[in-house]
């Protein structure tokens, strides 16, 4: 049973978690030979003040 767990920084769509999910899908069922009815996704969205990349917070840029 495929688990994906998206962490992303600020905030998606529903209509691109609809898309991300079912092109994610796809291609496990595709490439991995996995059953779509097996694969579970997560998203986890986060605030920008929560990922840093070079030592600056996102929030900062």
């Amino acid at each position: 049973m495929p688990y994906v767990n998206i962490r992303i920084a600020g905030t998606l769509s529903r209509e691109q978690k609809a898309r991300i999910a079912e092109e994610i899908t796809d291609t496990l069922e595709r490439i991995a030979n996995k059953p779509a009815s097996y694969t579970y996704i997560s998203f986890d969205e986060l605030p920008d003040e929560n990922w840093a990349i070079a030592g600056k917070l996102l929030d900062e840029a």
